[in-house]
């Protein structure tokens, strides 16, 4: 065993020493600190140049009279700092300016003999969203109050014709959740998708090229005469998949931290968004399970097809059968998102490489049985057994292959040498 300790604390610090680790990770916490307080990065920038409140100055064409001012007052109750200015020149003149840049934008506004409101804005930029949806939604207001007056109903009255209905839904189902528990569990799985999905690929990826570059330089001939090739590739899939949980966890602190000092008290924020206190231990459980589940059955495949290439270069040809089958699982949890309890949702979570991701999906989401998810784990560690027996005897033999890889086809050969 000591063999085996001595290879695993190299493939951990080997690459917890590298400055691509490294710098990996600070950028990685950095945006994580950066996303969580952009808010007040944003408002903080805004007060130091003077933009956090940009005067619009808009000209308008009444010929009704009445609605400019009713309009100004509609926007003076909100936070947006929008002026109405009278028009003086004609529609024919404001739109020639407006197509030479003199001016961004015009209004015109009438009222029909129904009493109905017309209003046209014209400008030349294809990005104004925000105006003239503030705009249509303040005559609106306006012409509700017209048509109030009109009818010669009062503020009651009025309130009682937009008077929302009481509906609430109430799912019967035995593995649906509250919508609160749904919204929650929706957030974690959401992010532990990510985290799982990127995780495999990056730390599996990693695996196969640190047993291809051994092979490349030689240096495998000389650990395997004094350590077993099995000892070899279980010693580098522990020691990556250690670096790997020290790197989540880093993640997960840094994340934490930063939620807990950029909190505000406004409801709805961000820190409600990533509010956890609505998740079951359970889940989070599970979380930890899968992910370490997702990262040995991807992680033995790797070092398996990392030891059948001599090259580097080569590395990525040979895992992309294993990134598709990641990818796939990847895209079927997120399509499930919206629905966990479709058909093939559920086969596709006991299918042993779309596990981690889709069973952790359904068991995020529904309230399952116990056999279901305790099920999709016993088949997956049987795969892991198998795979790793397999990709033992493979691997044998891979180390000592050298030339062209010629694609799976090398594994037969690989097993054949690992005999002699």
């Amino acid at each position: 065993m000591r063999e085996f300790w001595i290879i695993f604390k190299q493939a951990f610090t080997s690459k917890a020493k590298a400055k691509s680790f490294t710098i990996t990770t600070v950028i990685m916490v950095a945006a994580i600190f950066l996303l969580a307080n952009i808010s007040k990065i944003i408002d903080t920038v805004q007060d130091v140049t003077g933009t956090g409140k940009s005067e619009n100055l808009l000209q308008v064409v009444d010929t009704s009279g009445i609605l400019i001012d009713r309009l100004q007052a509609e926007f003076a109750t909100g936070d947006e700092d929008i002026v109405l200015e009278p028009a003086d020149e004609t529609e024919t003149i404001l739109h020639e300016k407006v197509s030479t840049g003199e001016i961004d934008s015009f209004l015109t506004l009438s009222i029909d003999e129904q009493g109905i409101i017309h209003a046209n804005y014209t400008t030349m930029s294809m990005m104004d969203f925000f105006l003239p949806m503030r705009i249509q939604d303040a005559l609106q207001s306006i012409q509700t109050e017209m048509k109030a007056e009109e009818l010669s109903l009062t503020g009651t009255q009025l309130q009682t014709l937009f008077t929302p209905i009481q509906f609430e839904q109430k799912n019967v189902s035995p593995s649906a959740k509250s919508e609160e528990e749904l919204g929650q569990a929706r957030v974690l799985v959401y992010i532990l998708m990510f985290v799982i999905y990127l995780a495999v690929i990056m730390y599996s990826s990693m695996i196969a090229m640190d047993v291809a570059n051994e092979k490349s330089s030689r240096v495998m001939e000389i650990l395997i005469s004094s350590v077993s090739p099995v000892k070899h590739m279980f010693a580098k899939v522990l020691g990556i998949g250690l670096l790997g949980i020290v790197q989540i966890i880093i993640y997960g602190v840094a994340g934490y931290i930063a939620l807990k000092t950029s909190a505000t008290e406004v409801p709805g924020g961000m820190s409600d968004f990533f509010s956890m206190k609505d998740v079951s231990i359970s889940t989070l459980v599970y979380a930890a399970v899968f992910f370490l589940l997702g990262y040995f059955l991807y992680a033995t495949l790797a070092a398996l097809l990392g030891s059948l290439v001599s090259r580097a270069e080569d590395v990525q040809q040979m895992i992309m059968p294993m990134s598709m089958l990641i990818v796939i699982a990847f895209i079927i949890s997120a399509t499930g998102l919206s629905n966990p309890e479709l058909g093939y949702v559920t086969y596709a979570s006991f299918f042993p490489f779309f596990t981690p991701l889709v069973m952790f999906l359904r068991v995020g989401m529904l309230d399952l049985p116990m056999w279901e998810p305790l099920l999709s784990i016993a088949i997956t560690l049987l795969t892991i057994i198998i795979l790793g027996w397999f990709g033992a005897r493979v691997y044998r033999g891979g180390v000592l292959m050298y030339g062209p890889s010629r694609s799976l086809k090398d594994i037969k050969k690989a097993i054949q040498l690992g005999k002699e």
